[in-house]
């Protein structure tokens, strides 16, 4: 296996700038996540290591190796797409073994990769089958088996499990992190699925407008958000966001945060920017009676797991998540508590993260 580096890589298409200067370090055998929305560049970044598309600016390294120049056979990756890309005509086992046929291996060489390929992915009954013959999880096993077989430095995933139902694709992550474990592969992951790089990566890689947000270590990102946008688009249900006010606490030392009129935490010794954004994640929000926060119940949506209940407060819409059953009603008004330390503070401006303390 191998490390990958990028360095101050950007991509333009004509004067349109995708990447806008990405600098990575991926580990050997590390399972790397690069997660955004759609138009973030993640797919382009990958499609760049890959050797799809040629950089603007930068340099792309492979093993210590610039590859910029590389055609993408001579890059030593195997790329696992969306799409499957399988040949129909061909059997599994032909779909699989073909990149070694066409470098010449040994029939002897390409049977046992094939096999091998074959048994850790269960495909050892289905390698007659024609790709139509298939359910969408077993094509997508038998595109991971064709990039096994080679036994590349790095393995490149594209959104692999966009086309597969959810029940499908909570089956492939698990099977997907398994063979990672086993084969100690580099591997770089591309979705748009937060709960997939949740429950996938070693590290995330959070983009937005063609740049890095923070990278980090998954459960790092969910509770030290760099910034809104990785705080808001890690996590489900997503954190809460509150437009408030920091003003003097009376007759103490510190400021209080205010909700509309609705005092929400008072924050000891700490000089604050008269607005700020308060985020907090909806599991923090605790219903109780000795709670000092009142909030009206606008709707409730029971989800067997839990309970989410969207409450308003000051005017603005709060979620609270439970793994209790609350007997509580759209309507009441309801007390939750909130504790100073889950609070996550940013710049109503630019977003950024304000830490306190």
């Amino acid at each position: 296996m191998a490390n990958i580096d990028v360095k101050a890589v950007r991509k333009n298409y004509g004067a349109v700038p995708i990447l806008k200067g990405i600098d990575l370090s991926i580990r050997s055998g590390e399972f790397v996540v690069l997660v955004g929305p759609s138009g973030c560049g993640k797919s382009t970044l990958l499609r760049l290591i890959a050797g799809l598309e040629d950089t603007s600016q930068g340099e792309i390294l492979i093993d210590g190796k610039t590859v910029n120049d590389l055609p993408p056979k001579d890059r030593d990756i195997a790329m696992v797409f969306q799409s499957y890309a399988l040949y129909p005509h061909m059997s599994v086992r032909d779909n699989m073994s073909y990149a070694l046929k066409l470098r010449k291996k040994t029939s002897d060489f390409i049977a046992k990769a094939v096999n091998h390929a074959g048994a850790k992915l269960g495909l050892d009954a289905l390698q007659e089958r024609k790709p139509r013959q298939l359910s969408g999880g077993q094509r997508q096993r038998v595109a991971m088996g064709r990039a096994i077989v080679r036994d590349p430095k790095a393995f490149l995933f594209d959104e692999p499990l966009s086309n597969l139902d959810a029940r499908l694709r909570e089956q492939m992550r698990f099977e997907i992190k398994k063979l990672h474990r086993d084969l100690n592969a580099t591997s770089v992951y591309v979705t748009h699925d937060q709960i997939e790089a949740m429950t996938m990566a070693d590290r995330i890689v959070a983009m937005q407008g063609g740049m890095i947000q923070q990278v980090g270590a998954p459960l790092e990102l969910y509770d030290d958000p760099a910034n809104m946008f990785v705080a808001g688009f890690i996590g489900s249900p997503a954190m809460n966001f509150l437009n408030a006010e920091a003003v003097p606490a009376a007759g103490a030392d510190g400021q209080v945060l205010k909700v509309g009129d609705t005092p929400l935490a008072t924050l000891p010794g700490r000089a604050l920017p008269p607005s700020v954004i308060v985020g907090i994640r909806p599991e923090r929000v605790v219903l109780s009676p000795a709670g000092e926060v009142p909030a009206r119940v606008d709707l409730i949506e029971p989800t067997g797991l839990g309970t989410v209940a969207h409450l308003q407060i000051g005017g603005q819409d709060l979620k609270l998540f439970t793994t209790d059953r609350p007997q509580i009603s759209v309507g009441e008004t309801v007390r939750v508590l909130i504790a100073l330390g889950d609070l996550r503070l940013f710049d109503p401006g630019s977003g950024a993260r304000i830490r306190v303390g």
